[in-house]
């Protein structure tokens, strides 16, 4: 299943945001057993766009979806930004990794656990040491807006995508 919508500004792009979470939040929070049996690396979602193209801006309209308040800066020298909200949120900027190996360093695979959400940018960086996303979002600039397209990638995803639609 695949939603693809024009947003107008970054308004638009964090309401959309905003929307997906209260979707992710359900499917996440809802029967434990379940979550863990259909996201058993927890829910994991590629980002994909060109620099500029508003990925940060989409991941900070998630986190806020999720209760955190501060500033959401995108963690590209870090790698990884940690938020300890109702749902442990990790969001990944793969822009600057040298090598995928890295990530095995930086124990990457401890951060794909059931109940966690993983928002990963750039996740072609990672290939090989990433599991597979449950969500995959593109943005691409289309004039002074974006077009975005948001693509499940199993039946569990397209639920969540059916509740966003």
């Amino acid at each position: 299943m695949n939603i693809v919508k024009t947003l107008n500004d970054e308004a638009a792009s964090l309401a959309l945001a905003s929307d997906l979470s209260a979707a992710l939040r359900t499917q996440l929070q809802g029967e434990t057993e379940q979550a863990e049996s259909e996201f058993p690396d927890g829910l994991v979602i590629y980002m994909l766009g060109d620099l500029g193209a508003g990925k940060t801006t989409f991941s900070r309209g998630i986190l806020r979806g999720f209760g955190h308040q501060g500033a959401v800066k995108s963690p590209t020298y870090t790698l990884v930004e940690p938020y300890d909200l109702s749902t442990p949120v990790f969001h990944f900027d793969l822009y600057r990794l040298a090598d995928p190996e890295e990530l095995e360093y930086m124990g990457i695979r401890d951060y794909f656990a059931p109940g966690n959400l993983c928002l990963i940018e750039w996740p072609s960086r990672g290939e090989g040491f990433l599991p597979k996303p449950d969500i995959v979002i593109r943005i691409h600039v289309d004039g002074q807006g974006r077009k975005i397209d948001l693509e499940a990638q199993n039946a569990a995803a397209e639920r969540i995508l059916k509740a966003l639609a």
